[in-house]
């Protein structure tokens, strides 16, 4: 595997490193001796696979309040995405900043995204599949959110109109 730094700080864009013959290739998408070398949580306890029948489904912004906040992995094993991280720590150099990334069964790179920032993602194709691998264990009760179009953000979304979740389409805007 291969680490690159985001421009968002704790955050990784991961590609393979496959091994192809005549068959076709194998690679490793998970390593807990290279998630540690690199600095990353080594540790899963969950996984998550988000199925998004239509292009323009956008899931997000989501995050988990302590004591369960949670480190991710992300990665697009059908379609693609447009993938999104904010920055919601505020000792961060980065808070209230955001970055995007798309992640596609094609380019087959992951995503990694520290704790105490938010997730989300907009589907580009139908039938989009994402996996995740989670640090801690997921808490409804921590659950939280903002709103994906919150202008304290300003997250650029590649479809205007996306398809949501009540629940996603009724997060508060962040007081400034």
């Amino acid at each position: 595997m291969r680490f690159s730094p985001a421009a968002i700080p704790g955050a990784w864009r991961i590609s393979l490193e496959p091994h192809a013959d005549a068959r076709g290739f194998f690679a490793r998408t998970f390593c807990e001796r290279e998630f540690a070398a690199a600095g990353l949580v080594p540790r899963f306890v969950q996984c998550n696979l988000s199925a998004n029948k239509l292009r323009g489904t956008l899931r997000g912004m989501h995050f988990q309040r302590p004591p369960s906040q949670e480190a991710k992995v992300v990665r697009c094993i059908h379609g693609s995405i447009y993938d999104v991280i904010l920055d919601l720590r505020p000792d961060s150099p980065a808070f209230r900043k955001w970055e995007a990334f798309e992640l596609s069964a094609a380019n087959r790179e992951s995503l990694y995204i520290p704790a105490g920032c938010a997730h989300g993602f907009q589907s580009l194709e139908n039938d989009t599949e994402v996996f995740y691998l989670m640090s801690d264990f997921q808490g409804p009760e921590l659950a939280g959110g903002v709103r994906w179009n919150d202008p304290a953000f300003s997250i650029l979304w590649p479809i205007a109109d996306p398809i949501l979740s009540d629940k996603d389409r009724d997060y508060p805007d962040v007081i400034r």
